[in-house]
């Protein structure tokens, strides 16, 4: 008891020390994503875009402008008349003024508003473009994944090659001792098993330089003992919805296109606006004071800037052209992304039909390899006889490892070119 207590405390602690790791492709994702440092300009755009919007609409605060001046003339205002009894003080010819102007628009023609969404537009635009770049990781993390479960199917199906070499070479080595058997026979077989060991240290080594990849692009260090999960595919549509950020892209754009619509009518439109000005200076609103004083005046504005009329049309019409270019870029990416769907559907039936053979192919191989396995042991055929029938089923059984894996990420790039 106290033998087992010890070993059971010895794998606990090596189990605390070195645990396991197991991913899934989705968490791959997820991490690859929150690690790229690309993704950092999303909350730039969106900070950006409240520091933009709100600076459009403080536009509707107060306009407060202070200025002063202090002046010489060469001459001053004076009457060319005298009246008895009464002395008319002539202005001075330095004058001096202190003016705080305030102004509060009352309509704008809507100008903020088409700046406001204008520049919503432009986030949403700039965000849609990182979007697409993002997409590239997805399809990064694809490749490097399903590299990682197709070596670990070869190095599972090596093992199992090995396993048949060292037991068709245990029963060799005891006919050979009992001379039933040559030592050529023997070496063969102990030839191919160094080799399929070669053949392993190559498979882990390329595993190891895989998760070191997927590993910085998650951000987290992965060893040898890292496990990844076979993800599962539902079935698939020939019908879907096609989803991708490009066409948030496009709504985008003709969303800012619209913008700049409203933006071009509130320039021909007129503006209001209440003005106060307050001051001291001398002369004050009173030009026949020669003295300091305090002032004011106050009223309301508006203007209609009529010269914009003349750029109008051309401004409309550049705005339509923009409208027509990104429509025409959509259609033109729609196309393409159809005939994308449409080779990756053909790919992937095709795989499949592919590991139906396969499946066959091996059910022959097995019992061809078993059959051979039993000549070699009864001396009918040679070794290299039998290894020609294992590499065979090695081969059908790589074969389908390889189109299943890449049924699998032929499956998972249609759903990145699909946007689902």
């Amino acid at each position: 008891m106290k033998k087992l207590l010890i070993i059971l405390i010895f794998l606990l602690s090596v189990g605390i020390v070195n645990p396991q790791t197991s991913l899934t492709l989705e968490e791959c994702y997820n991490k690859s994503r929150e690690n790229y440092p690309l993704i950092l300009q999303k909350d730039y755009i969106a900070k950006s875009n409240d520091y933009s919007v709100s600076n459009v609409w403080n536009g509707y605060f107060p306009q407060i402008t202070i200025s002063g001046q202090a002046t010489y003339q060469s001459d001053v205002t004076s009457l060319p008349i005298s009246l008895p009894g009464m002395t008319i003080n002539q202005l001075t010819q330095d004058q001096y003024k202190v003016v705080a102007d305030v102004s509060q628009v009352i309509y704008d023609g809507g100008i903020m508003n088409s700046q406001s969404d204008l520049q919503k537009s432009l986030a949403e635009v700039d965000d849609q473009k990182l979007e697409i770049e993002l997409i590239k990781i997805k399809e990064r993390v694809n490749q490097i994944y399903f590299g990682i479960l197709l070596l670990d199917e070869q190095i599972s199906q090596i093992d199992f090659v090995k396993s048949d070499l060292i037991a068709s070479l245990s029963k060799l080595n005891a006919s050979f001792e009992n001379g039933t058997a040559l030592k050529s026979n023997v070496d063969v077989l102990k030839a191919e098993l160094l080799k399929a060991n070669q053949k392993e240290i190559e498979l882990n080594s390329a595993r190891i330089a895989f998760l070191d990849m997927l590993g910085l692009l998650i951000n987290q260090p992965l060893d040898e003992s890292t496990k990844l999960d076979q993800p599962i595919f539902n079935t698939l549509s020939s019908e879907v919805e096609i989803n991708r950020p490009e066409l948030k892209l496009f709504s985008s754009q003709q969303n800012m296109s619209e913008s700049q619509s409203g933006l071009t009518i509130s320039k021909i439109l007129p503006k209001a606006s209440l003005f106060f000005q307050g001051g001291y200076g001398k002369p004050g609103l009173n030009m026949l004071m020669n003295e300091f004083d305090w002032f004011y005046i106050a009223g309301a504005r508006l203007s209609w800037s009529l010269s914009n009329l003349y750029s109008y049309g051309n401004e409309k019409e550049i705005n339509e052209l923009n409208k027509k270019t990104i429509e025409a870029q959509k259609q033109t990416f729609l196309l393409n992304t159809n005939i994308s769907i449409k080779q990756q559907l053909q790919e992937i039936e095709k795989l499949k039909k592919l590991i139906t053979v396969d499946k066959e192919i091996i059910d022959i191989r097995i019992s061809v390899k078993e059959s051979a396995n039993a000549q070699l042991e009864n001396g009918v055929i040679t070794s290299n006889d039998f290894i020609r029938e294992l590499n065979a089923e090695d081969t059908a059984k790589q074969n389908l490892a390889i189109h299943t894996t890449q049924l699998l990420l032929a499956q998972y790039n249609y759903k990145i070119t699909t946007g689902n």
